[in-house]
């Protein structure tokens, strides 16, 4: 028998108040998703202001951090034309996202949720997320 971990709802909460927060501060109305470990939604949050597009890009990429156990900007240089991870933007319905914004949380060294956030410049987005994680792991 597995035993799974993974993030509450109120630590998701968490994490979306700690990408909010940094959002405001450097006034960038974003999309926030955190997600189990499996991908699954668990918490969303859309600042007002925020595109319509970020809704699901900000859940795409929170769910290709967890299904992949990485950040999602490390995949857009491995998925160009004629390298050999071109290609796998295309998988899990086109889910899978390559843009920068998606980070797995990790708690003692094991992979409980993902964050996605959309909305700013992709370096907005990956400060905001990085944020989030900096908060919610901090003692």
């Amino acid at each position: 028998m597995l035993t799974i971990k993974r993030l509450a709802l109120a630590e998701a909460k968490t994490l979306i108040r700690g990408a909010a927060r940094k959002a405001a501060a450097i006034k960038v109305p974003v999309c926030i998703a955190v997600t189990d470990e499996a991908g699954n939604l668990i918490a969303f949050e859309r600042m007002d202001g925020a595109k319509i597009l970020s809704v699901d890009l900000s859940a795409d990429k929170a769910f290709t951090s967890a299904i992949s156990k990485r950040p999602t900007h490390e995949y857009n240089e491995m998925c160009q034309p004629g390298n050999l991870m071109f290609g796998i933007h295309t998988s899990s319905g086109g889910r899978f996202s390559t843009d920068g914004g998606g980070y797995p949380v990790i708690v003692k060294g094991a992979i409980v949720g993902a964050i996605g956030v959309s909305g700013g410049a992709v370096e907005q987005d990956m400060q905001c997320a990085e944020a989030a994680i900096k908060s919610f792991l901090k003692p």
